[in-house]
């Protein structure tokens, strides 16, 4: 176990090139199991995340080798075992499992995700899509049991704009018989990439990225070679942090339309912004305006990035309010920055946030994106050195973080924590 130690007080300058997305890179992982030859993903972010699922398809009899940022993944010795325990304990997304090993083999039995753990995620809008599919679900001491004699097309109305559910019923659909209609799907970047990792590999999907999803069933699926999309959420995290330093950092390898609400956000503050075609300068300023935010699903602001925006609203003049209306409990981080000095009070779903002056504390990290929060409220404290505890959170979303720091000027390094 380490602490990250934060000596701040240095606007950040330079330049960061961003890696792929967590959040497609969790889910192309297990698409890959549809698939009877190899699949090659590319621009793969080296999270710890990743390196579990590896750890999983390993288990199951695929062959995985992982060099730099590619990951080869061989499914064709892949077997349909039950996993109630183990690797799959360790993830929040180890549901895609169910929707893959389903596609694949008609069955699957898989322990109920970890992870982060700032809120539950119900499944229930995966297991009504699964059910739809034709699949039998049951709960049994902790694990999710599924089993069809033979999937079949249908057509699912998402109660919830879910993402982790349209993705789990595209890669069952997949290889259901007949066609299958998504409505009110998630139209998020990382649906999209999913999509077309999927169709490369000889599925049929189309409206990816819409509220619509039309998938034709096949009943072959080869491998592919696949460029994983920009991350969005780790790109916003460096904006943000940029703006809070009063920096000037070029955030580079993004696709700046993923990233239109935080901008606009970051504008309103009275922030800088030059946008290139695969590339975002953010240069900060003595003196921000408070805004109102409000996360909401894609395109709105991220709920991913409501903590990270929350240590910037305290940079700023006045009174700000974030509200978050995709997850009500994501205020973990709020009661640490209030230790660093932080005026800030939930009601409900909004902190309401005074701007003011942080100081060096010893902090803990409770969940990935608190933990990037802590990160930037650390940067800002201009005396003393303050310690982030939990940082095995942040590992999970954000790679090279220190590298990249140090790089753009930060006095950042970690120490082994205290037992």
């Amino acid at each position: 176990m380490e602490k990250l130690m934060i000596r701040g007080g240095r606007p950040l300058q330079g330049t960061v090139t961003i890696s792929g997305a967590k959040n497609s890179a969790i889910a192309l992982i297990p698409a890959a199991i549809l698939a009877d030859t190899e699949v090659v993903l590319e621009n793969l972010p080296l999270l710890s995340d990743v390196a579990v699922y590896a750890e999983i398809l390993e288990e199951l009899g695929g062959q995985v080798s992982w060099e730099g940022s590619q990951m080869k993944i061989d499914p064709s010795g892949i077997k349909s075992i039950p996993m109630p325990n183990g690797p799959v304990k360790k993830l929040r997304a180890s549901y895609y499992m169910m929707g893959a090993m389903l596609g694949r083999f008609n069955e699957a039995i898989i322990g109920l995700p970890g992870g982060c753990n700032f809120e539950p995620r119900p499944i229930d809008q995966h297991i009504k899509g699964f059910e739809a599919l034709g699949a039998t679900v049951t709960n049994e001491h902790g694990a999710i049991h599924l089993h069809a004699k033979e999937l079949r097309g249908a057509k699912i109305y998402l109660d919830v704009s879910s993402v982790g559910a349209t993705i789990n019923i595209m890669l069952a659909a997949s290889k259901a018989k007949g066609s299958t209609i998504i409505e009110n799907a998630a139209k998020e970047p990382e649906i999209i990439d999913v999509a077309t990792l999927l169709n490369s590999m000889g599925a049929v999907i189309k409206g990816a990225g819409t509220e619509t999803i039309r998938i034709e069933g096949v009943s072959e699926m080869h491998g592919c070679r696949h460029s994983i999309i920009p991350d969005r959420i780790q790109a916003g995290t460096y904006m943000i942090a940029a703006a809070a330093t009063r920096g000037d950092v070029v955030i580079d390898n993004v696709i700046p339309k993923h990233l239109e609400a935080v901008t606009a956000k970051l504008m309103e503050m009275g922030v800088d912004i030059e946008e290139l075609d695969e590339s975002i300068r953010v240069i900060g300023k003595e003196r921000y305006e408070h805004v109102n935010v409000k996360a909401l699903v894609y395109p709105g602001f991220a709920t991913d990035l409501q903590s990270p925006m929350t240590s910037l609203l305290t940079q700023a003049e006045g009174v700000s309010m974030l509200s978050d209306f995709v997850y009500s409990n994501r205020f973990k981080h709020v009661p640490e920055l209030v230790r660093m000095g932080a005026k800030i009070r939930v009601e409900g779903r909004s902190a309401i946030i005074e701007g003011g002056k942080l100081n060096a504390a010893k902090v803990k990290a409770t969940d990935l994106r608190a933990g990037a929060a802590l990160v930037i409220a650390g940067l800002t404290v201009s005396e003393g050195v303050t310690e982030v505890s939990g940082v095995e959170y942040i590992d999970r979303g954000y790679d090279h973080l220190v590298t990249n720091l140090r790089m753009l000027g930060a006095d950042v390094w970690r120490e082994p924590a205290e037992e």
